[in-house]
């Protein structure tokens, strides 16, 4: 399963690392929740309010750190976000879809089953 990780890096800046999704374990979380931005919208700089699973059901996003690290997210793939101090990271829809996701608050300490790209 397709998946970016935004971590806060030594420097506390944010920073994004492509990879995967380990698929034959499990990991607690503590709350499930969904959430629509309509077409065309973004939002500025921020970081994450908990370490936890964006899962993208629609919509085309990009991604931006302050050090200019960039990626896309399409529907399918799901953001591992734990850069919850720092200097953050902001989206901006860039497609005509509205902005379709799922978040999966993880459990303080819970592992997020993240696997880097090789």
């Amino acid at each position: 399963m397709h998946a970016f990780k935004l971590y806060t890096g030594e420097d506390n800046a944010s920073h994004v690392l492509e990879g995967t999704l380990t698929l034959d374990r499990r990991t607690d979380v503590i709350a499930v929740h969904f959430k629509e931005s309509p077409p065309h919208s973004s939002f500025d700089w921020h970081d994450a309010p908990e370490p936890q699973y964006v899962i993208t059901l629609a919509g085309t996003l990009e991604f931006t750190t302050r050090d200019g690290e960039t990626f896309i997210i399409r529907p399918g793939d799901v953001l591992v976000a734990t850069d919850t101090a720092g200097s953050g990271h902001k989206w901006r829809l860039i497609d005509d879809a509205p902005w379709r996701r799922c978040y999966v608050v993880l459990k303080p300490g819970a592992t997020d089953l993240f696997a880097r790209k090789e």
